[in-house]
């Protein structure tokens, strides 16, 4: 069997990943791709990231992530909203506290909304919260403010600029603590979606003292412990460890030691209890938490492996309950021979799911597999709320200087043209993904109704890189500009931690050659420097891939808006973002829906700053019957709290 073959030889430096100095077994144990970047809720933007804020803190209100209706979390009921879909009013319930047992309040989301809001946080989730009266106002506001600063243009020093813009901040946003627990908001249009944001864990809360590492007498902290820490009056700047005033920028800066074991003060059902970066994290039940009953595991355990084959072998060690997210380069094997035992069982799983069990149930009812027979059902295959795309930099120029190609709408339509994208589900990724012609998957949202975006036409995209003047003039094979300069040797930037992005962008690179007459040359680089490069613009085409953080189309068509935080592409269209305006200030949902069909339509049909290539899929290995509490609806929230493996011994 494919998988197996190689387990002896492997043995050895599985052992030096997971068993030397290995840790403690907890009642739930995952593997994680990689490491998570950040424990900061606000300056979250990585899946990995997210599972273990939804675990740590608790927001106002969160998913129910079987079928995604919104319920209650930091709060007693859900809000108050006014008539005129404005106005927000949230009662927070009295027994939500700090794991050092401070009250959570309203100040707290207060404190935390305005970090988001300000640049000097640089997260990448600012706009989110744009949607509130002022936010936006604001955000431009302190970004020139800093700008004015640095050019000289401010008679303030930076304590000055601070409190000037503290006050802009209180006077502009429309956030209100009414009463201690009693949180105000006013929208400055309304926003169908706007509790959806609120379950994102950018919008959860973190504990001021904490972050800024307050430094203050018991005395001060038993005030805080009773009162919050709004109660009392803040620390001078030499007593706060971890946030300072850069005296020449007046910027804010933060250190990020809070949130770390033995800082970090959370409010969620989990506590931080070890973080071994690049090894493993744990998380222990959190006894200050308001709902005790709802936590199913005592302790939880991530394990951090990037090699993609490694976490398959650790995971059939036995000794990893579920694997998240499989990317071994057998893994079309491996679902091949899922394919093969529920072929086998076929009559059987079709009975049993209609007597009310769910494919997990029926499966865990079954015979064992026949491994010698290349049989499996331990890996499980889950549409998503996501796109695999790559990204075309459409900055006027390349970070050395030189002219970019793909700064022309024409050059970038000739590439979306030239794919095959079935050649590449069938042969690059074997998993046979449904394709993408659109950045919104097909059907994920309720009475949305994408547009066809661009199909496969090669003679068609010739034609368009013609009309840029780009065409082969002295028969070579190869296309020249109209002063005979040869297209730009594209720079194609992909990931080394997955092979999927290896063998995608050997796909793309044999069929841009073919039928463009370009050439390409593949950069692979490692998570870190990949995000560098593509933050900076490094790159010409790079590999991507989004999931939607919210029901609703702005999750996807927002990351294309002028200065976006997650708009790697450096794309920037004022009708686009008009577009978006438009629908943003739309009050009939119906009319606000077919607005953003229009701007899809736009950006996917005549700009295409990316190249959509597949809906995503989630693969994940875990045995059925085992493990409890996981999800299948395609946003794929999995909350952590919720998830219970049987243990080891009973299996």
């Amino acid at each position: 069997m494919k998988v197996l073959a190689p387990f002896v030889l492997v043995l050895a430096a599985l052992a030096m990943v997971y068993w030397d100095d290995a840790p403690r077994r907890a009642d739930l144990v995952f593997v994680n791709r990689g490491d998570v970047f950040t424990l900061d809720p606000q300056r979250m933007s990585y899946l990995q990231d997210f599972r273990i804020a939804y675990a740590l803190y608790e927001g106002l209100v969160r998913w129910n992530n079987h079928d995604m209706s919104i319920e209650p979390a930091a709060t007693a009921g859900p809000p108050e909203i006014s008539d005129d879909l404005l106005t927000y009013t949230f009662h927070i319930r009295p027994q939500a506290r700090w794991s050092n047992g401070d009250p959570v309040t309203a100040h707290d989301f207060i404190y935390s909304w305005q970090r988001l809001l300000w640049p000097d946080t640089a997260a990448d989730y600012s706009n989110l919260l744009f949607v509130i009266d002022g936010a936006e106002e604001f955000f431009r506001w302190r970004t020139d403010q800093l700008a004015a600063h640095a050019l000289g243009q401010q008679s303030l020093d930076a304590q000055q600029l601070l409190d000037e813009a503290q006050s802009r901040f209180e006077q502009t946003v429309a956030l209100k603590a009414v009463g201690e627990r009693i949180l105000q908001i006013k929208l400055r249009a309304p926003t169908p979606y706007f509790l959806d944001l609120l379950c994102f864990a950018v919008c959860y809360p973190v504990h001021r003292p904490t972050v800024e590492g307050w430094i203050t007498s018991q005395t001060i902290k038993a005030a805080i412990q009773r009162d919050g820490w709004h109660s009392v009056d803040e620390p001078p700047w030499a007593d706060r460890r971890w946030l300072k005033v850069d005296p020449i920028t007046g910027r804010l800066e933060q250190k990020h030691q809070w949130a770390r074991p033995g800082e970090l003060v959370s409010n969620g059902p989990y506590l931080l209890s070890e973080w071994r970066y690049k090894r493993d994290l744990r998380m222990e039940r959190n006894p200050l938490y308001h709902d005790q009953p709802r936590i199913r595991s005592d302790s939880v355990l991530m394990v951090s492996i990037e090699d993609t084959n490694t976490t398959v072998l650790a995971f059939e060690s036995g000794q990893i309950d579920w694997l998240s997210d499989v990317n071994a380069e057998y893994m079309a094997d491996m679902l091949q021979e899922r394919l093969s035992y529920e072929t086998r069982y076929s009559a059987a799983i079709a009975s049993l799911t209609l007597k009310g069990k769910s494919i997990d149930q029926a499966l865990a009812s079954l015979p064992p597999p026949d491994v010698g027979a290349g049989e499996r059902r331990n890996i499980h295959s889950f549409p998503t709320f996501g796109t695999d795309f790559y990204n075309f930099n459409c900055r006027p120029t390349l970070a050395d200087g030189r002219p970019n190609p793909f700064a022309s709408a024409a050059v970038r339509r000739a590439f979306v043209l030239s794919v095959d994208k079935n050649a590449i589900v069938r042969n690059a990724t074997r998993l046979n993904e449904p394709i993408a012609t659109t950045l919104i998957p097909r059907g994920s949202i309720p009475n949305y109704h994408g547009p066809a975006g661009l199909p496969h036409h090669p003679t068609r995209a010739r034609a368009e890189l013609a009309s840029a003047g780009w065409i082969d003039r002295n028969n070579d094979g190869l296309i020249e500009s109209e002063s005979g300069q040869p297209f730009p040797i594209i720079d194609l930037l992909w990931t080394t931690n997955t092979p999927r992005y290896k063998w995608i962008s050997l796909e793309l690179k044999s069929q841009w050659e073919r039928e463009l007459g370009v050439r390409v040359e593949l950069r692979g680089a490692d998570t870190k420097f990949y995000k560098e490069d593509l933050k900076l613009g490094k790159y010409m085409i790079a590999r991507a891939r989004w999931y939607g953080d919210y029901g609703d189309p702005t999750t996807f068509l927002d990351i294309n808006k002028t200065g976006d935080g997650n708009n790697d592409r450096g794309y920037s269209n004022p009708l686009f973002d008009a577009a978006l305006a438009a629908a943003a200030n739309e009050p009939d949902s119906g009319k606000r829906l077919r607005l953003l069909e229009d701007a899809e339509r736009l950006l996917m049909e005549e700009e295409v700053p990316l190249l959509p290539i597949c809906q995503l899929v989630q693969v994940y290995m875990y045995e059925p019957g085992h493990l409890r509490g996981l999800t299948t609806h395609p946003r794929l929230v999995q909350y952590l709290w919720q998830i219970e493996a049987e243990p080891p011994e009973l299996r």
